[in-house]
């Protein structure tokens, strides 16, 4: 058993060092947590995509394949999101039930050795935007079975992974989920962590109990919040591990060029800022009706049909004819176009935004990846913005009128802005650049990146 901090009475433990002790010392109630959330994730999962799509209007609550879509998709996604902002990982490591599936399997499993090509640090970006791009061709929000194939796969391969690899632990959550990357980048925000006091734990007795870390973090080093998983299991350990409050600025701003990664500022801009912002707003978009007509007319023009059949299969291309819901090849093709041509006008000015800004501030590198960091809240807000969009849509469906929700998004987007400007003008004033440079290399990713919040404005108040 851990040891704990010994306190004297007049100094008791802060609370949330307590409620980081509690943690630890309440395992088997977070493991029911796991397993009930787990029961309750399976059968949201499953029983809707055995049932008939509604023909006519039913409320949400009326009807499980509709109740499912609105927990999923308007509730469940987008707080996850705001969690990992507001308190870190707790939902890996609390709630999460394919994290809780996976390492299940890996203690009944074979224990092999985890393989060199699974620890590419590319695999969340390119998990992520696999997984998006075919979730927008099968129509994942709308259809059970769609959100069956996307999300029970990947539960499934988390299990498989599991019981090949590692032994009780989730091997699958630190290389290959796809949600992996977001929740890094965004969890570096969280105002707690579990803080480790290295002089503490090097004076402890060299004799204790490793910590049974999931995620196969080495607790010694520990420094931040984008792999912890927030379980508690190491509240405590060599009185060195306590769960602490810290500025939300904190993590961003020690992030130097060494300790950056090319993948996380690959997976903000062209992933969180691109392919998702394309995939929330296609569907309203009247460039993507534009374009699609044109490509059918150039299709017709010159004898190539195929091209407007609706033959696919459910699992390639949305196709529902009882709900009026089919999907073409151009259809498909459209949408590919859309997101890549969304991906690379924002992903990619705000790319050579960065570029450019090496360029004033004279660095050695072509890329300043730790100024990228900067973006996350934006990055954070856009996803954000793009799920509730889901939720309020649903809402609007039952004719429900929520006031002032304009006014909020506005304020939100202002507060992103503000928030990265703010950490990017920090992170500049760390270089060794001149005041000039500086203020130059601010207005250019800045400028570059404000056509994140323009697409919003379209997407919101024009289109």
């Amino acid at each position: 058993m851990n040891e704990m901090t010994t306190q004297l009475p007049c100094q008791p433990r802060p609370l949330l060092q307590r409620l980081g002790d509690f943690m630890q010392a309440r395992r088997g109630l977070i493991q029911s947590i796991q397993w009930a959330v787990v029961v309750f994730y399976l059968g949201l999962l499953i029983w809707p995509a055995l049932l008939p799509m509604p023909k006519d209007y039913v409320h949400f609550y009326q009807n499980m394949v509709l109740f499912a879509q609105f927990i999923f998709w308007g509730i469940w996604w987008p707080f996850v999101m705001l969690s990992m902002v507001l308190l870190g990982r707790v939902w890996c490591g609390v709630f999460c039930p394919e994290g809780a599936l996976s390492e299940w399997s890996s203690r009944h499993g074979l224990g092999r050795a985890i393989p060199r090509w699974m620890r590419w640090g590319g695999w969340p970006f390119v998990a992520f935007m696999t997984t998006t791009i075919y979730g927008q061709l099968i129509s994942v929000y709308e259809y059970p079975k769609a959100a069956l194939l996307i999300l029970g796969g990947s539960t499934v391969a988390a299990m498989i992974v599991g019981f090949i690899y590692g032994r009780g632990k989730r091997v699958w959550c630190r290389s290959l989920c796809p949600a992996n990357g977001v929740f890094s980048l965004l969890s570096r925000l969280a105002p707690v962590h579990f803080q480790v006091d290295r002089e503490a734990w090097d004076q402890a007795p060299r004799r204790t109990p490793a910590v049974d870390c999931a995620p196969l973090i080495s607790i010694r080093t520990m420094t931040g919040d984008s792999a912890c998983h927030m379980c508690g299991r190491c509240s405590g350990h060599r009185d060195a591990v306590a769960l602490q409050a810290r500025s939300a600025n904190t993590e961003i701003l020690s992030i130097d060029d060494k300790t950056s990664s090319h993948w996380d500022i690959f997976l903000l801009l062209f992933g969180m800022l691109g392919v998702a912002t394309g995939a929330f707003q296609w569907s309203a978009s009247p460039w993507f009706v534009a374009m699609k007509q044109s490509l059918a007319a150039w299709l017709i023009n010159h004898n190539i049909m195929w091209m407007l059949d609706d033959n696919a299969p459910w699992w390639l291309l949305t196709h529902y004819p009882q709900t009026n819901d089919v999907f073409s090849w151009l259809d498909g093709l459209s949408i590919l176009l859309y997101l890549a041509g969304t991906t690379i006008c924002v992903g990619g000015l705000i790319f050579a935004g960065l570029w450019l800004a090496a360029r004033i501030l004279k660095y050695k590198k072509p890329i300043p990846w730790s100024l990228g960091y900067a973006l996350t809240p934006l990055a954070g807000l856009s996803v954000f913005l793009g799920l509730t969009g889901l939720t309020l849509s649903m809402i609007k469906s039952e004719h429900i009128v929520l006031m002032g929700v304009p006014a909020l998004r506005i304020a939100l987007l202002v507060l992103a802005y503000l928030w990265s400007g703010y950490l990017l003008r920090q992170k500049l004033i760390q270089s060794k650049a001149t005041s000039r440079q500086q203020l130059a290399a601010w207005a250019v990713i800045m400028t570059t990146s404000s056509l994140v919040g323009l697409s919003w404005v379209m997407m919101f108040f024009v289109w």
